[in-house]
């Protein structure tokens, strides 16, 4: 079994973690800014890295589907392996989750999502301002889960390279 992730899966996942980052830092600029020109276009750039983010997440999670990783380090104790699993499962719900709920969202608030400027997406839900009002709050505590489980994955990447010494880290690299 190789001991790296093939090129594919890892330039999707640093791709995906540029997107992840640059989707958060957006929001945190426009939110709490009054409505203006700038805000909606920050708004539109945070929904266009978003829906690119929910692409790239369904091609990584087919191609690891298809794909088998590398094997865990021996060493590492069962309950860390089990950890790694879950931790992995819940960052896939979740950047599925976030970006899915940030199109439901805008559907419910009767906003358009238009991919890149390009390519209108479909309405997912009708406009329903209690709903959206749910829907945003949501997005943005999943948002905040999602941003928290990957500075945890990434200081447990850290600690293998830093602390245990061992490949995990460079598995992805």
């Amino acid at each position: 079994m190789p001991n790296k992730y093939t090129l594919p899966a890892r330039l999707l996942h640093w791709l995906i973690a540029l997107g992840i980052i640059t989707a958060f830092t957006l929001a945190l600029n426009f939110d709490g800014m009054p409505l203006s020109l700038a805000k909606l276009k920050l708004i539109n750039y945070h929904k266009w890295v978003g829906i690119s983010v929910l692409g790239l997440v369904a091609i990584r999670l087919l191609w690891r589907l298809t794909h088998r990783p590398p094997a865990m380090p021996g060493h590492m104790a069962a309950w860390e392996k089990t950890v790694a699993h879950v931790t992995h499962g819940v960052l896939y719900l979740l950047m599925f989750g976030v970006p899915l709920g940030g199109w439901l969202y805008s559907s419910a608030k009767g906003f358009p999502v238009v991919w890149l400027g390009l390519v209108q997406l479909p309405q997912l839900l009708e406009k329903d301002e209690a709903l959206a009002t749910t829907l945003k709050e949501m997005h943005g505590l999943a948002a905040w889960i999602l941003i928290g489980l990957a500075v945890l994955h990434a200081a447990a990447a850290l600690k293998h390279r830093f602390i245990d010494r061992d490949d995990v880290l460079q598995r992805m690299l």
